[in-house]
């Protein structure tokens, strides 16, 4: 009964979304007639209680291990852990594209009954788009994947989830990964609406930047977490191994950050409209295309779900999504012309661009390492791999300019840079990486470009640490209060920028893990006796013994390490790596044995075993810094949640202007009293630039007969704003 309900809710939705859409597209020619409003908006509520029954209707049979259904005996089994039988939902094909529908659906819901500037005009398209995107995915739940397909014989016993899923990390890296990938429709959506409207002005931008946000935190959880499962859970010492799927969530991650930085150039200048259409567009579309080499088959890969139909129906819907989005770009590409121009090459904004161009670039060289194996098949008939060399040599020595330049981004001003200000501010960062490199090359030299990632990592870490300190001092100054309360008030009332701050810092230290555990790490394999002892670097491991464990459903074999200090013999731990043997005849899997400090992690792999003579082959690493990885990541959320937090309103006088003009105007002048009281640029630059801004909002936002009374006000409330505000 509950998987007939399940059934008949997903039927249902073959009449509800298509109805919906419709109804979305009617509301949005006839913005006036209220009965067509109110059915809009039933649409995407009643489109999120089917999916959120037929979702419900499935975990109840996964949990209750009713094995009728196909989809419960091939990913269940009476052995599994509850928490294990609920991951089940998403751990295979069709549940894991309801899954997808379950977000997809409530994302629509949300979206539809959130208000803000002009969501009156957008919304309907917004929601005709996503009803489009909900349809596809209903189609094929209904008629290529459905999880409510009955076994006419039922098993006594199911075949249970992967083993390699049966880990912590299940509960945690695809629920991320889904929640961003699904979260980028909503921006997608609104870009194509604006397009459509032909509204190219910055307020879409404001209106989706939560959205953007939170989708592109939800993505980078699930990527570091991701990484952090393999190093813990494959037991081969590594956490990147530019896997087809992992690069296919690395890809919208480059797109969607490129997007951020260039939404800002938009919303502050007027700039990069087109580029923001085009990198919101290939964000989205490179989230369905990682869907769809998960679910093809296309290439190989420990994450795939190898099911060649599927594949070719999404890429399919790739395709025709694409040529539409194309479409659209070209039929409103005058609308995306934006009449802003560089004043100087450099520049925030140039700074900016280059920032994209290099995003852009690791993003279309991982793409093409990505597909080189399915065009070298299509053209010579034999598929080539492209091994991991290619990415060390083509994609790291980008990535590492890309660590120079955002440390160079903070020390320049926006419209205009001087170069002796900028120079005069890169004096002690360039002597601290200066210091750095060399002592990495006398002392640890491992590999030119290990050592050039670690000094543009501490040329970066210090410029941002830099900035902080300068601006902290410098609203102490201004306002008398404590370094404490300065520092916090700061941040307090510039969220987005510190917060953005803090994400790089972040990055920052994630690099300098990757430098030092990438290019400093030892490793070694050895087969060792009872007793017998073996050195590597600075620490010696004995060789205690093996164990047998008889669990649920498996046979542990541990192989036991006692970690010591090689030069006092101190005994510092153990490391016990383990292999799991499954009575149910899947393969063995390998469990690691981890020692780990702040600067180091010990991690061991007991690759082989004899059981006459007790001796064991292990596989020994020494990953120095790894942990910085992990660190940086939890500092990553800390700052992407820093700059969701809402910004407290203006206080004193309101300008005449409202909404998004209002706010461009003020973070404007807001980031002029920055520069200025950072030093890069003078008072007279200051006051050119701020009287600029004026004239500027006023020729925009007036018409040509109250131009001047327009620019007085604005000059009047200004005025009054930062006489009745504290200083920043």
């Amino acid at each position: 009964m509950i998987g007939t309900l399940g059934r008949d809710a997903l039927s249902l939705l073959l009449l509800v979304v298509p109805c919906s859409l419709v109804v979305s597209i009617l509301s949005a020619h006839s913005p006036a007639n209220q009965p067509l409003g109110i059915l809009a908006k039933i649409g995407p509520a009643l489109q999120f209680a089917l999916v959120f029954v037929a979702s419900i209707a499935l975990l109840a049979l996964l949990v209750t291990l009713n094995f009728h259904y196909a989809y419960v005996a091939d990913y269940t089994s009476r052995g599994l852990a509850l928490v294990y039988r609920i991951a089940a939902f998403w751990g295979g094909n069709a549940g894991s594209l309801l899954f997808w529908l379950l977000i997809t659906s409530l994302y629509a819901f949300v979206v539809r009954f959130a208000p803000h500037h002009d969501s009156e005009r957008l919304q309907p398209v917004v929601s005709a788009i996503m009803s489009f995107v909900i349809l596809f995915f209903v189609v094929v739940l209904n008629f290529f994947a459905s999880p409510f397909v009955t076994l006419t014989t039922p098993p006594l016993n199911g075949n249970g989830l992967n083993a390699l899923l049966q880990n912590p990390g299940m509960t945690v890296h695809p629920v991320n990964l889904y929640l961003g990938y699904v979260g980028f429709l909503v921006p997608f959506a609104y870009g194509m609406a604006a397009l459509i409207l032909k509204k190219t002005d910055a307020s879409w931008l404001v209106a989706t930047r939560t959205w953007t946000l939170i989708s592109w935190l939800f993505l980078s959880c699930g990527i570091i977490y991701g990484a952090h499962w393999s190093y813990e859970e494959l037991g081969w010492g590594g956490y990147w191994s530019w896997d087809p799927i992992e690069n296919a969530a690395l890809m919208p991650w480059l797109a969607a950050t490129a997007f951020l930085h260039s939404a800002i150039i938009q919303e502050r200048k007027g700039m990069f409209k087109l580029w923001n259409v085009v990198l919101i567009s290939l964000t989205y579309l490179l989230t369905l295309f990682g869907t769809a080499l998960t679910r093809g088959g296309l290439l190989w890969s420990i994450h795939a779900f190898a099911n060649g139909e599927m594949g070719t129906v999404f890429m399919t819907f790739v395709a025709v999504m694409f040529v539409l989005t194309a479409a659209l770009m070209v039929w409103r590409f005058p609308a995306l012309r934006s009449g802003a121009r560089f004043e100087s090459a450099v520049s925030k904004e140039s700074g900016f661009l280059f920032n994209n161009v290099l995003l852009i670039g690791i993003l279309f060289a991982v793409f093409w390492g990505t597909v080189f194996p399915l065009v070298s098949e299509a053209v010579t008939g034999s598929s080539m791999m492209v091994s991991g060399t290619f990415y060390d040599v083509v994609v790291l020595p980008v990535g590492v300019v890309l660590v120079l330049w955002m440390g160079i981004g903070p020390v320049l001003a926006w419209r205009r840079a001087s170069l002796r200000k900028m120079a005069k501010m890169l004096r002690m960062p360039a002597f601290a990486a200066v210091v750095v490199g060399l002592g990495l090359r006398l002392f640890a030299f491992q590999g030119w470009l290990s050592l050039f990632a670690l000094v543009v990592a501490t040329f970066a870490l210090v410029i941002i640490l830099q900035e902080w300190f300068f601006a902290v001092l410098a609203r102490k100054e201004i306002t008398g209060e404590g370094f404490i309360v300065s520092l916090v008030r700061l941040v307090a009332r510039n969220r987005r920028r510190y917060g953005g701050y803090i994400v790089h810092i972040a990055v920052v230290l994630m690099v300098i893990g990757f430098a030092g555990s990438g290019g400093y790490a030892k490793q070694m394999t050895v087969s060792l006796k009872p007793g017998q002892t073996v050195a590597l670097g600075s620490y010696a491991f004995e060789y205690y013994g093996l164990n047998t464990a008889h669990q649920s459903g498996q046979v542990l074999l541990t192989g036991t390490l006692l970690v010591k200090n090689a030069h006092t013999g101190h005994l510092l731990g153990a490391l016990k790596p383990s292999v799991s043997f499954f009575e149910n005849g899947d393969s063995p899997s390998t469990n690691i044995g981890l020692y780990s400090t702040s600067w180091l992690d010990l991690y061991a792999v007991l690759d082989g075993a004899d059981y006459n003579t007790g001796a064991a082959l292990f596989e020994i690493h020494l990953n120095p810094l790894v942990s910085l990885i992990w660190d940086g990541g939890y500092l990553y959320i800390l700052g992407t949640l820093l700059g969701l937090w809402p910004q407290r309103r203006r206080k004193g006088a309101e300008f005449t202007l409202t909404g998004v003009a209002a706010d461009k105007l003020y973070q404007d002048l807001r980031d002029l009293e920055y520069d200025l009281h950072m030093g890069k640029i003078t008072q007279a630059e200051y006051a050119e630039m701020r009287q600029r801004e004026l004239s500027e909002t006023a020729n925009t936002q007036a018409s040509v007969g109250n131009e001047k009374e327009l620019k007085s006000d604005l000059e009047r409330e200004l005025q009054a704003i930062l006489r009745g505000r504290e200083a920043t």
